[in-house]
């Protein structure tokens, strides 16, 4: 029944064409560039519109990957997917094979490469917490561990494997605590390595680990945290005479004493960087006695953030409850949530090794699966990791995988949700720019050609503050990161791409309504008209229906309950078939899009209506419209344009005409009952179009006008 309510209805238009044909002069004139030097981007829709898969329990993967949940989660018309890696998002390593070998096998630790033979094929990916994380908190929520030792820096960023002087990648802990507090004062218990060359130093200025507003202030020494020659233990440091006020102190560790560990000494990853067990700040009296800065009451505890943590593990460290979990790569490849086509693959790079990453792509590839392109490591910008940091390990793990398939396309850096750019403390060049530096030091390192592409995540919107004039900014977001990365550095020749996306990181209520439709529309149209190559909405699979700040909602395309019970559809889903369904069109091959617009505009000057054109292989103009205006239709004639021949057309003959709004679809917020209603497919009609048509553009709608050019 659900199938049948879904289906399309095309609509003959011999009943009245008053709804969609206007018999009066526009409202405006939609205008399209054909002029063929004028094409702003090309696209295939099977590489470059798709979606993406995330972190699941082990009964959800087990019921995501059946054929009937397949089916559904494929029909919304997205191409390809890509594999999200939330295990690094959350600190932690994963075991993409169960089977492998541990640097230390006697006790079942250190450091795991996963297995290159084919044996049972892999159904689920486990996550190990990270003992030497520490006291360290820096990313989202770190998986948890029976077995927090210490903090140790992550031994691939010393000179033995980066093969630069350990001071071009010093390692830093910053102490948070909260509030403002009188320092003069730190007590440092050292773990092994430890710091032989370090300085103490506070933030004077606000925000100091911002990195996506960008941190307000500088860092200065304090007048005796400059130590050299330090000889590990436990620490008393008189840093000043009279106590300074700051929130933040950062030790910044530039010189190791290249000890060894409680672990393998015969491992030099075990040998390298640096380790603390605790820090405390506070004062010191003249007699060199430590207090501690008190805490007032209700203030919330210190926090720490590291610049990179020891990827060391034992088997006791794994995350194994059911409740946690990714899709193994076989059942991933062979379930059919691919769509029979290349997808793109993470590999762990922030919490791995370079030998597993290489490892796993030698599996999938003996296995035979179809990677477009390889992610490396997962929102390094979230993790406070310096770009530099973030850099040399990219060269690294370019070469481990290079030599398993040279013709593999790596990219990154994977970045959170931003709307600007990401900025931090400056380097001694005085630059800021968190990806400026970083494509500065592949340039540098002779290593830029093994950046294939360049991945961000897009998340806009605060998500209890959405309001539908946001829509109105979408656009502009849109098209100012990606030229933000460009200013930045990355060279034109690579290919930009938004790997995960949403409204909101956080769940919100409009991700079900109406606004969702629209939101989406736009952000596929103004990603390709603003040079994007390839845009991933995510998720693929049906996800239950929760309460949020704004209202009932779901991620997901679906109305569904926890048991993937499929009640209905939301605006996304609709919104992704006008995409991938009307506008373009899957296994025909590239599109060329052109510039359009027109200049409908409410009393704010918002324009209203957004377009987005593309010719189509078969030979079809495509035009997508938006009208975000909520209450009120407009109408519009279509104009083709061609400046070098001087030559206007027209959409001539039957052409398609299909749009899909409020007067469809309306979210009812009515707590775990929430659904839509109406709940209507796309209005559609077979229209004889001519010079003089004029189109009408429902409120609150996205519409496709498609067809043939006269002559």
């Amino acid at each position: 029944m659900l199938t049948v309510r879904l289906a399309l209805l095309l609509f003959t238009l011999s009943l009245n064409l008053g709804a969609l044909l206007a018999q009066s002069a526009p409202d405006a004139t939609v205008h399209i560039d054909t002029t063929p030097s004028h094409q702003i981007n090309s696209f295939d829709p099977d590489y470059a519109l798709g979606s993406s898969l995330d972190v699941l329990s082990r009964r959800d993967i087990d019921r995501v990957h059946t054929p009937h949940i397949v089916q559904e989660s494929i029909s919304a018309g997205w191409g390809p997917i890509t594999y999200r890696n939330n295990s690094e998002l959350r600190m932690a390593a994963w075991h993409w094979n169960p089977n492998g070998s541990w640097s230390d096998a006697a006790h079942q630790s250190g450091y795991f490469t996963g297995s290159t033979e084919l044996k049972t094929p892999i159904r689920y990916i486990l996550s190990y917490a990270l003992p030497h994380r520490g006291f360290a908190t820096s990313g989202d929520r770190p998986v948890q561990g029976p077995n927090l030792l210490y903090w140790k820096s992550n031994p691939y960023l010393t000179s033995k494997f980066t093969g630069e002087s350990d001071a071009l990648h010093p390692q830093w802990v910053i102490v948070d605590l909260q509030s403002d507090k009188q320092i003069n004062a730190a007590r440092i218990q050292w773990a092994s390595p430890f710091a032989k060359t370090y300085q103490v130093e506070y933030w004077v200025g606000t925000n100091a680990l911002d990195f996506d507003g960008g941190p307000k202030g500088e860092w200065k020494v304090f007048h005796s945290g400059k130590i050299e020659n330090a000889q590990g233990g436990t620490q008393i440091l008189k840093l000043a005479d009279t106590p300074i006020s700051s929130r933040y102190v950062r030790i910044m560790m530039s010189e190791s004493s290249n000890t060894c560990d409680e672990h393998d000494p015969r491992d030099i990853r075990n040998c390298v960087g640096y380790a603390v067990q605790q820090i405390e700040l506070g004062s010191s009296d003249a007699s060199g006695k430590f207090a501690s800065a008190p805490k007032g009451s209700g203030e919330r505890a210190t926090t720490y953030s590291a610049s990179s943590i020891d990827p060391w593990h034992s088997a006791e460290d794994v995350r194994d409850g059911g409740d946690y979990q990714h899709t193994g790569f076989d059942l991933f490849f062979t379930s059919g949530m691919t769509n029979n086509l290349p997808a793109m693959i993470p590999v762990t790079m922030l919490y791995g090794t370079p030998e597993d990453a290489a490892g796993q792509i030698a599996y999938i590839e003996k296995r035979g699966y179809p990677i477009s392109f390889i992610e490396m490591g997962e929102e390094p910008d979230g993790k406070h990791t310096m770009p530099e940091d973030y850099a040399a390990l990219y060269i690294q793990w370019a070469d481990a995988i290079h030599k398993v398939d040279p013709k593999l396309k790596l990219g990154g850096p994977v970045f959170e949700g931003v709307n600007k750019d990401i900025t931090l403390w400056p380097d001694s060049k005085g630059r800021i720019s968190w990806m400026g530096r970083f494509v500065v030091y592949l340039k540098d390192h002779n290593h830029l050609s093994d950046l294939a592409f360049v991945s961000f995540e897009h998340y806009p919107f605060e998500p209890c503050t959405v309001t539908w004039k946001d829509l109105y900014r979408e656009p502009q977001l849109m098209k100012g990161i990606l030229q933000i990365w460009r200013d930045d550095g990355v060279p034109q020749d690579v290919p930009l791409m938004v790997t995960e996306n949403h409204l909101s990181w956080q769940l919100t209520g409009p991700m079900t309504t109406i606004f969702a439709a629209l939101w989406l529309a736009d952000n596929v149209g103004s990603f390709f008209e603003g040079g994007g190559a390839a845009f991933y909405h995510s998720p693929i699979q049906p996800q239950r229906m929760n309460n949020t700040c704004l209202g009932w909602s779901s991620w997901s395309n679906f109305v569904s309950d926890e048991n993937y019970e499929i009640r209905g559809y939301t605006s996304p889903y609709y919104a992704a078939r006008m995409i991938n369904l009307e506008w373009v069109q899957h296994r025909s091959g590239v599109h060329q899009m052109f510039p359009s617009s027109t200049d409908i505009k409410n009393p704010d000057g918002n324009l209203l209506v957004t377009t987005y054109a593309v010719h189509r292989p078969d030979g079809n103009w495509s035009l997508m419209l938006v009208n975000r205006d909520e209450n009120n239709s407009h109408t519009v004639r279509v104009s083709f344009e061609n400046a070098k021949e001087k030559r206007h057309s027209f959409l001539s003959g039957n052409i398609s005409w299909m749009s899909f709004g409020s007067d469809q679809y309306v979210w009812i917020n009515d707590g775990p009952n929430s659904h839509p209603d109406p709940n209507l497919p796309p209005a559609a009609a077979i229209i004889a179009a001519n010079p003089q048509t004029i189109f009408t553009l429902p409120k609150a709608s996205i519409t496709v006008i498609r067809g043939r050019l006269a002559n």
